[in-house]
């Protein structure tokens, strides 16, 4: 999801009470301060499950996906914070003839606040709107960059404070999205035959649990989430995946940070554990982070 910065007035910060941050987690910029991140993902699978069998797939092989993402987090207040992120991404198998998918895909918008504090406990809201950037191949999946649909997320986020700079946190969110126009007449949802072009991509949920330590530079933790669309039908046996399907995917993984002054570091790395209508996919994001001060 991903490509240059955006040039802005900066400053140089120290480090010991700003860090940066991610629409899901508790961090917040200070007010008029930016933190931009450039981050590099590789997402790749063999197997995957057709609707519940597990298979692999001679004429894919290793699907493997490539992202190059720019994000963007700003202090409106100490307590209301925006972040932007644009995507650029590529797809290839290993096997057969189909061919790899690249470019940008969907600009994305969030806002996050603080809602509530009391004691140990935080509680923090997330809304996110994101939309196609380019005109790509939405239903030459597995192979697409994306769904091509335009959404709306609402997140709600539970923080709470343990002994010795440790923490758990909670999320969730539910995701609506938009009709897709396909380049065809009709299609199959499920078992039913819709004649027409406009495509209803099912809406989804996402949860996320978090345990984790963070004092002034370093942040670490482990996470389990889990994804599923709220409807759909399953993948056909021995067709391709199509975007009515109802997508599930929980994985495990663990999450790092350092950044001691306004230059930083973080990587991530997560494995699919049990899914639906989806790839068993090992996922691994390095990202280098600045913070600077906007005039």
């Amino acid at each position: 999801m991903k490509h240059t910065l955006l040039c802005v007035f900066i400053s140089m910060l120290s480090m010991n009470t700003i860090m940066a941050q991610m629409p899901h987690d508790q961090i917040y910029m200070n007010k008029n301060i930016a933190c931009g991140a450039l981050m590099y993902g590789n997402s790749s699978w063999t197997n995957y499950w057709e609707n519940s069998l597990k298979r692999d797939n001679p004429n894919i092989g290793k699907l493997s996906t490539e992202s190059l993402s720019a994000m963007i987090a700003y202090g409106i207040t100490k307590k209301i914070n925006a972040l932007v992120m644009v995507p650029y991404v590529k797809t290839q198998a290993s096997q057969g003839n189909l061919m790899g998918q690249q470019g940008f895909q969907d600009v994305s918008l969030w806002l996050k606040a603080q809602v509530f504090n009391y004691k140990q406990l935080h509680g923090h809201a997330t809304l996110g709107l994101s939309t196609p950037m380019s005109n790509y191949v939405t239903e030459f999946m597995p192979m697409s960059i994306g769904l091509g649909a335009k959404t709306f997320s609402a997140r709600a986020i539970l923080h709470y404070d343990l002994p010795s700079n440790l923490f758990i946190s909670a999320t969730s969110s539910y995701i609506v999205r938009s009709q897709v126009m396909v380049d065809r007449d009709s299609y199959l949802n499920g078992e039913k035959l819709v004649n027409s072009g406009s495509v209803v991509v099912p809406n989804a949920f996402d949860a996320m649990f978090r345990l984790g330590y963070i004092k002034k530079e370093n942040q670490l933790e482990v996470f389990a989430e889990h994804f599923s669309c709220a409807g759909g039908d399953n993948i056909r046996r021995n067709s391709m995946p199509f975007l009515t399907n109802d997508m599930t995917m929980t994985a495990v993984g663990a999450y790092a940070k350092y950044q001691p002054k306004s230059l930083g570091v973080s990587a991530k790395v997560s494995y699919v554990v049990d899914g639906q209508n989806a790839g068993q996919s090992t996922n691994v994001t390095l990202g280098v982070l600045y913070l600077f001060k906007v005039k």
